[in-house]
C-alpha cells in the first residue's frame, strides 16, 4: 500500500522502530494486537460506531452477516446468535443453522448493537471509516478492511484456545479446520496474549 497517500512516511519510520507496532498482516488483512485495538476503539469519536466495532469483534461475524443480523434481532437469544443457513454469507456450506458463541462481554454488547437506530453502512464506507480511525489512533492503516475485526477475533481465539479449534471453526462459520489454520501462526508475544484476556476471557 502506498504510504505516501496517507502522508505518514515519518510516522511509519517511527512505528517500525518499535517492533510491537509493526502491523500484523495475514492474507492481506490487518490483525490488531489487543493494545492496538484499544487505541483504535478509543480513537472512534461516536459511541454508536464504537458499539458497532465492538459487536463485530466480539461476535467474530462477517460484515454482511452483521448487517443481516441487525435487521433480525430475534437471532439473538441472550446467550448465542443463531444464524439460519439461508442467511449465512457463503453458499454450498455443510454447516446448518450456525450458532455463534459469545463470551460475557459479547453478551453485553450485542443488545446495545441491536438497539442502535443507525444501521451499518455499505462495506466500502465502513472500510474507509476503519482506516480513518486507525490513522487517528496513530497506527498504520495497511490492509485494514472489513475483515479486520473478524480475523483479529479468530487469531486471538486460536492463540488462547489452541485445543478448541473445532469449536472456533464452527462458531466462525468455516466449513473446515483448514480454512482457519491460516490464523494460527500470528506473531503474538506474551504481553499480547495476556491482554487478550480482557476481550476473550470466558469464551468457552
Amino acid at each position: 500500500m502506498n504510504n505516501i497517500n496517507y502522508g505518514l512516511e515519518a510516522e511509519r519510520n517511527t512505528l517500525f522502530d518499535n517492533k510491537n507496532k509493526v502491523p500484523l498482516i495475514k492474507q492481506n488483512t490487518r490483525i490488531f494486537r489487543p493494545s492496538e485495538y484499544k487505541l483504535f476503539v478509543n480513537a472512534i469519536p461516536k459511541q454508536d460506531h464504537r458499539t458497532m466495532v465492538n459487536a463485530l469483534l466480539l461476535s467474530g461475524m462477517r460484515y454482511v452477516e452483521m448487517q443481516r443480523f441487525q435487521s433480525n434481532p430475534q437471532w439473538f437469544d441472550g446467550e448465542f446468535i443463531h444464524l439460519p443457513d439461508y442467511e449465512q454469507k457463503k453458499h454450498k456450506r455443510k454447516q446448518k443453522n450456525r450458532v455463534v458463541i459469545l463470551n460475557s462481554l459479547g453478551k453485553q454488547i450485542i443488545p446495545y448493537f441491536l438497539q442502535l437506530s443507525k444501521k451499518l453502512p455499505c462495506s466500502e464506507t465502513w472500510k474507509t471509516n476503519l482506516r480513518r480511525w486507525t490513522i487517528k489512533a496513530g497506527l498504520l492503516p495497511d490492509c485494514v478492511n472489513v475483515k479486520t475485526t473478524r480475523k483479529t477475533w479468530e487469531s486471538w481465539l486460536l492463540s488462547k484456545y489452541p485445543t478448541r479449534v473445532m469449536e472456533i471453526t464452527l462458531s466462525q462459520g468455516h466449513t473446515s479446520i483448514t480454512s482457519i489454520q491460516h490464523y494460527m501462526s500470528i506473531g503474538f508475544n506474551e504481553i499480547d496474549k495476556l491482554q487478550m484476556d480482557e476481550y476473550i476471557g470466558g469464551w468457552i
